[in-house]
């Protein structure tokens, strides 16, 4: 399972309008950058009180990276 495969698998089962969930990599000189996006009604569950879902998913898409050999990975949250 690719690490974009992950992070729309941990996101779309936990936001409500899951087949508007979209995971996009990109590779820049920093080093991998992964952007996840949601519907904006999906936002306060992606996050969570005190950012403490969010902070989980990315932990865990980190966790992910570190096991695949992924350096420098970045993550971003945002709605649409």
């Amino acid at each position: 399972m690719s690490i974009e495969e992950f992070a729309e698998f941990l996101v779309t089962n936990i936001a409500k309008e899951a087949e508007l969930v979209k995971v996009k990599k990109f590779e820049t000189e920093d080093g991998l950058f992964l952007e996840i996006m949601v519907s904006e009604s999906d936002m306060p569950r992606v996050i969570g009180r005190q950012g403490k879902v969010a902070n989980s998913i990315k932990d865990l898409i980190q966790a992910k990276a570190y096991n695949d050999g992924i350096n420098n990975l970045n993550i971003n949250i945002d709605s649409f």
